[in-house]
């Protein structure tokens, strides 16, 4: 028998056992408890990402036209004096029409003696132009009348309720950061970090191209000019792209993945793409315009049902957005220059 066995078998029999930990042991099962809490907040993330505002929703704030005799147009703005509408008075319902086409109301009541006459915009926001349906419909009851509703600004004939829209959101997400992703795995280092910006540029266009297609000529979800929607998510793909290549140039995976959440756990769920601008509580519905999925959505019904009205707006945060990650490339290029420089100096 060995020295060791001799040993081992000694301090058992003096009744001494040892202490270290099998293979596993504490170590592994801390480790294991961190990764579940980890998970677990993140699933509670988002679930209140995606369901808070959500469950919150309903107009805010949204502008509605009224017109009609003087004393029943007073006594519509009494009734909806809250922060759910803004009730502006127009001279006739050809002035309310035109300001729904130029994107001043979501919608508007026309008071008759004989009827209401409701105007919606499905286009602009299929949940804000029900409430405004609804909202005419119990104004009529009320005075005893009928409700005609004119669907000012309606989705195309061959996706009426605007399917379309709603399932773009996601990819008009996912063609921002995979992009980016995968020329990251395929172009890593400095080296190529203009690579990556070339291709990220190329991509935008071409995945632009190819989502307006499939919602203008596949689906018939849009209606509008289609190299000009063809160019604004292009511009949103990019504005979403360009800033997670620069995050990832000037602090690593981390900072590429701190990008990441936001945009999808905050961009996405805060676009109001399918619901509208005013459906949202205000500041969610603020913050969500301001970042690139909330503002290449408001770009996208713009350019798609709008003629252009209201586009500036969304394409200049879109743009700052796309000059900001240009920012964060061009300072992690310039970086890693004096690195280079002063390295044979050391």
């Amino acid at each position: 028998m060995s020295v060791n066995s001799d040993t081992t078998t000694a301090r058992e029999s003096n009744g001494e056992t040892s202490h270290a930990e099998p293979p596993g042991g504490r170590k592994l099962v801390a480790k294991l408890a961190v990764v579940v809490v980890g998970l677990t907040a993140a699933v509670t993330l988002m679930l209140c990402a995606f369901g808070l505002p959500s469950a919150a929703g309903g107009p805010h704030h949204a502008p509605l036209g009224v017109t009609g005799p003087e004393s029943a147009v007073a006594a519509v703005q009494k009734q909806l004096s809250g922060d759910d509408w803004e009730v502006t008075a127009y001279d006739d319902p050809r002035a309310l029409t035109r300001a729904i086409e130029n994107r001043d109301a979501v919608g508007g009541l026309a008071l008759g003696e004989d009827g209401v006459t409701v105007y919606t915009a499905s286009a602009g926001g299929q949940l804000i132009g029900n409430a405004v349906g609804g909202l005419g419909t119990a104004l009529a009851e009320q005075r005893h009348v009928s409700a005609t509703v004119h669907d000012v600004v309606p989705f195309p004939e061959d996706d009426p309720r605007g399917t379309g829209l709603a399932s773009a959101a996601l990819p008009m997400v996912l063609g921002g950061m995979l992009p980016a992703i995968a020329l990251l795995q395929l172009f890593p280092g400095h080296a190529n970090l203009r690579t990556r910006l070339t291709g990220v540029v190329a991509f935008a266009l071409a995945g632009g191209a190819a989502v307006t297609a499939v919602l203008q000529f596949g689906i018939g979800t849009l209606d509008g000019d289609y190299w000009v929607t063809s160019l604004g998510l292009g511009l949103g793909m990019a504005a979403l792209a360009i800033p997670l290549l620069g995050l990832e140039s000037l602090l690593g995976y981390a900072g590429f993945g701190a990008g990441s959440v936001v945009m999808m756990f905050l961009g996405n769920p805060l676009s109001g793409l399918t619901t509208g601008p005013y459906w949202l509580p205000d500041g969610w519905s603020t913050l969500g315009r301001l970042l690139p999925p909330g503002a290449s959505g408001s770009l996208l019904r713009a350019n798609a049902f709008y003629d252009g009205t209201g586009a500036g707006g969304p394409a200049l945060v879109l743009g700052v957005w796309a000059v900001a990650g240009l920012a964060l490339v061009l300072a992690a290029d310039q970086r890693r220059g004096r690195k280079t420089a002063a390295a044979p100096a050391a």
